[in-house]
Order: C-alpha cells, then sequence, then structure tokens
C-alpha cells in the first residue's frame, strides 16, 4: 500500500489473504508512483523490487500487469488499484486463479479503507 498523502494517517487492517511486505528503496518507489502519474499504462513497463511488469489490462481504478522476468513456471503479476488516498499494490505467483484471489484482497481492502473516508 502506497499513501498518496503523505498527511493523513496509514492505518493497517486484517484481510484474508496472505499478506508480505516488500522492501522497496524511495527511489523505486518514487518511480512507481511517476509511472502512475504519466498515465502511459500502454506504452510503459514498471518495476516493483526486482520485478519489471507490462499492464495487460486498464479499468476505471486499476490495472492488471504480468511481471516480464519471472523465474516461476506459473508467472507472477501485479494488480494496483487507486483510491481516494492510496495506491493498493498486491503482488500475486500464478495465474487466473491467484490472480482472482489478490483482486478479491484488493477490493475487499479498498472497500475497508472507503468505510473509515480514507
Amino acid at each position: 500500500m502506497t499513501q498518496l498523502d503523505p498527511l493523513a494517517c496509514c492505518l493497517q487492517y486484517s484481510c484474508s489473504a496472505k499478506q508480505e511486505g516488500i522492501k522497496v528503496n524511495p527511489i523505486e518507489l518514487s518511480q512507481f508512483v511517476d509511472f502512475i502519474k504519466r498515465d502511459k499504462l500502454q506504452t510503459e513497463t514498471f518495476i516493483i523490487g526486482p520485478n519489471q511488469y507490462l499492464v495487460t489490462s486498464i479499468h476505471e481504478n486499476w490495472f492488471c500487469a504480468r511481471c516480464m522476468n519471472t523465474s516461476k513456471p506459473a508467472g507472477e503479476g501485479a494488480i494496483i488499484m487507486q483510491t481516494a488516498a492510496f495506491l493498493l499494490v498486491a503482488l500475486y505467483d500464478g495465474s487466473i486463479g491467484s490472480a482472482s484471489r489478490a483482486m478479491a484482497a484488493v477490493d475487499q481492502f479498498a472497500w475497508q479503507l472507503g468505510r473509515r473516508n480514507l
């Protein structure tokens, strides 16, 4: 989860999906936010940690991407959802089933944030 408003507080909520943190340095995070702000999702790739992603589908407030340099046989992917104050990032291993579970987790988390007006 990336907070778009640095003055807002950050809260953590439980979620049914497996939660793991990744370490991203401020420069990488800044480059990711710049990628979102440039709004060239269909023509550019982005990096999270050691992986480079290509956007595969774009929706109103979220998009999906697949990892281009994965070594995992089933692949890896990402779902990025923008709320009023946050960018929610769900990374998953696998294909359609994993992507569906990741999307459900992100959607549930966004709903919880929305109920709390965040």
